[in-house]
């Protein structure tokens, strides 16, 4: 027992919680000592390489693989002829099961890059060679690209099926514009795009004494284990899954992949340990792409800048096999009204298949083509009735008074306040002298125009809120055990989680170990994505260690010979003692060592379960130049106003939000993934698909505003989306605004130099 107010274990009064704390992930990193799949030790580990196909469309004549077979070091090869692996059933159960993708290309290929053979080697050099000998004899198909003729349905991808939709989200209800006073409308394209993780799929299986072994770069260990067990029909308890570090996932490693699966299957038939490493072509061409969506949009309201009515058609491009893309236009129907109190608000989507990669989840996922859509129209409308694109907004916003707010396609907001952060952004960048500034530019016919993008917009997280499994255990020597189901992927879980454990048991950080990413090890765990970390996980761990301070009351009430209900942790010191009386305590330490205590008994396991989703909101304003006589457009600057109720970490949140405004201005400015009409890739690398760096995003202004969430003990909404959600729009606004003048209304992402161009050239050919 301790007798004085501190002891090793006092944080000193102040909380970590609103601190800006360094990643303690990072040291590792830093000195290369990184868990990532590729570098763990297997001897005697076989490597795999597929053969992919060619051809975006058509019927497989031959796969010719004795050639292969026959050079050094090869092990096996197999086709879908020999693979021995029931096709995959049909992911959700929402689809055709004639939609349902082979793991190897079966009688048809339907997208360039669909692998149609495998080939097991000694290294990864011999089964890349031993792969540019198989023969793939295809017949070709006319291909399918374009969206308005896979709705038309004269190229079915699925013959047995009479269409090339996938799913359909009907309007419900027609809405009437002829009392509008002014109607708006357009066409708009939400550029398809790759998620570009630093590291690609990657993959090591290892089957042993019955038991399957899988090391994954992917978003969630039990739900990839799962995926695995349930295709290889094993037990669950028989598939082990480890992940430690992963190189960015951004939406698309969710589940475990064909090929993927594919691996664990080979190294359980042969008994031997496979790796797989896909290559950056692979990566772009045979992965899972992003947004996609084909857009009709119509908006109407009366000439002081009030909306009334809404209508949003969309055509989601889901590519060649159906798999979470096809889903994404349900996010963007929730979302679809923004931030804006309209009160006819009407949508319908088709989901259709393609002679393309099939679109997946991407960083917002269905949000951010909300966003994007409706912020590129209220510009249009503002711009229709000659008033301030701000000001349209403001008059459009529901009060932080009508909170929770129904907006009307049915999505309850739990809380929020856009007037006050497009106030706040639009004071950080004194937007009177912007706009003066940009008149006067106009007026003397500078050659760089100055353009000025705003987006407002509200997300939704951790859809339909849920739990994690969360448990935080008093060890032997006093320091403690953190274990969590979340799956870290690079946004600094282990020290947020070590910092809520620390904050509500009173010690430092430093004491709290965060254990996470074997399935052996956390019995349970749901895939890190939709933003859901932090409020769900971080209230999980916050919420076990409070329960560990509980059962850890009892054993001090003995050790004390007092009511259990009177005693009571000092934070500031870590210690236990009776209400009034702290000469006397228990330490932590104390408490670990002491003979009466049970060790089993010093536990703290979550039973929290978040009653719904939040909605975080803000205000993001890009600044940009434009050469007119160049096109080349640069952003100069970036104010981010994000309100995500209460910052556990602001470092954190901050490097968020910057990873999210590069992915916007990407979007907005650089990436798309394009094919010809025959469905050829035309950005099969990163020489042709303009990945974005440091070079194209400014630093950038945050101003962080807290409206807590009453639906978890932190207060905590999401926020790593948020980044891509605001500045997509506001990048796209901004530089159609610095060319509005010559009467370009409009440009789809992503704005290049030759697009913006060509729009200004076509104007003057039209004024001259």
């Amino acid at each position: 027992m301790s007798s004085n107010g501190s002891d090793e274990y006092g944080t000193g009064g102040t909380s970590l919680l609103g601190n800006a704390v360094p990643r303690r992930e990072d040291l590792n990193l830093l000195r290369g000592k990184g868990g990532y799949v590729a570098n763990v030790p297997m001897e005697g580990a076989l490597h795999a390489h597929f053969v992919r196909s060619n051809v975006s469309h058509g019927e497989i004549i031959s796969v010719e693989t004795s050639e292969a077979e026959k050079m050094p070091g090869v092990f096996a090869i197999y086709t879908a002829e020999n693979l021995d692996l029931a096709d995959r059933a049909v992911i959700l159960n929402a689809y055709e099961a004639e939609m349902t993708r082979p793991y190897l290309a079966r009688e048809k290929v339907r997208f360039v890059g669909e692998p149609v053979a495998v080939v097991l080697a000694e290294n990864e050099y011999l089964a890349a060679d031993a792969a540019e000998n198989i023969w793939v004899d295809i017949e070709p198909l006319s291909a399918l690209v374009d969206l308005e003729e896979a709705v038309a349905g004269e190229v079915l991808l699925f013959p047995n099926l009479d269409s090339n939709i996938v799913t359909e989200i009907p309007r419900r209800k027609p809405i009437d514009f002829s009392d509008c006073e002014v109607v708006v409308e357009a066409e708009i394209i939400n550029s398809k795009v790759a998620a570009v993780s630093i590291e690609p799929r990657v993959t090591l299986a290892s089957f042993e004494n019955g038991r399957l072994t899988c090391w994954a770069s992917n978003q969630g260990a039990h739900d990839y284990r799962d995926s695995v067990a349930q295709a290889l029909e094993m037990e669950i308890k028989d598939v082990r899954v480890i992940i430690t570090d992963i190189g960015g996932g951004f939406g698309a490693k969710g589940l475990a992949s064909e090929e993927e699966i594919i691996i664990a299957h080979l190294s359980r038939m042969h008994e031997k340990p496979v790796r797989w490493m896909e290559s950056r072509t692979e990566n772009l061409t045979g992965f899972a792409h992003g947004r996609a969506q084909k857009q009709k949009v119509k908006m109407g309201g009366n000439l002081n800048g009030e909306i009334t009515h809404y209508s949003l058609e969309v055509i989601q491009d889901s590519g060649a096999y159906p798999k979470w893309g096809a889903v994404l236009p349900g996010s963007t129907l929730m979302m679809a009204s923004g931030v804006y109190r309209i009160p006819n608000v009407e949508f319908s989507s088709r989901s259709v298949a393609t002679t393309t990669a099939p679109v997946c989840a991407y960083r917002g996922a269905g949000r951010p083509e909300a966003t994007s859509v409706i912020e590129r129209t209220v510009d249009l409308f503002a711009r229709e009735i000659a008033m301030d694109p701000a000001e349209v907004r403001r008059l459009n916003f529901p009060s932080p008074d009508e909170f929770p707010f129904k907006n009307s396609t049915g999505t309850v907001y739990d809380s929020g306040d856009y007037k006050k952060a497009l106030d706040e952004a639009l004071g950080a960048i004194d937007y009177e002298a912007l706009r003066n500034e940009q008149s006067r530019r106009r007026e003397e016919n500078e050659r760089l125009q100055l353009g000025i993008g705003i987006s407002t917009y509200v997300e939704v997280t951790a859809g339909g809120g849920g739990s994690e499994f969360g448990l935080v255990e008093l060890k032997d020597d006093g320091t403690f055990r953190a274990t969590t189901g979340s799956t870290p992927i690079g946004t600094g879980h282990v020290t947020t989680w070590a910092m809520l454990v620390a904050d509500r048991l009173g010690v430092p950080m430093e004491k709290v170990e965060v254990i996470y990413g074997d399935t052996d090890v956390v019995p349970s765990g749901e895939m890190t994505g939709g933003s859901r970390s932090v409020q769900v996980s971080g209230s999980s761990m916050a919420d076990a260690s409070e329960k560990l301070v509980d059962a850890a009351r009892k054993v001090v009430a003995d050790l004390l010979e007092a009511s259990e209900e009177d005693i009571v942790l000092n934070k500031e010191s870590g210690n236990f003692h009776v209400v009034g009386t702290p000469a006397v305590s228990v330490s932590w330490g104390e408490l670990a060592s002491s003979p009466k205590a049970d060790q089993k008994q010093l536990i703290g396991k979550s039973d929290f379960l978040q009653e719904g989703a939040t909605f975080p909101f803000g205000a993001h304003i890009v600044i940009a130049e434009v050469d007119i006589e160049t096109g080349e457009a640069k952003i100069k600057r970036i104010v981010a106003v994000d309100d995500a109720g209460k910052i556990v970490n602001p470092l954190l949140a901050t490097g968020q939000v910057h990873g999210g405004l590069a992915q916007g201005v990407a979007q907005a400015l650089l990436e798309e993934v394009l094919y010809d009409n025959d469905g050829n890739p035309q950005t099969a690398n990163l020489m042709d698909y303009t990945a974005i760096s440091a070079m194209e995003v400014p630093s950038f202004d945050r101003i962080s505003m807290e409206t807590p969430t009453p639906l978890n003990s932190i207060g905590a909404k999401g926020i790593g989306e948020s980044g891509t959600i605001g500045s997509t729009a506001a990048t796209q606004n901004a530089v159609v605004d610095a060319i509005s003048y010559l009467g370009v209304d409009h440009l789809d992402m992503p704005l290049t130099p030759q697009k913006i161009w060509s729009a200004i050239s076509d104007k003057s050919e039209v004024r001259a």
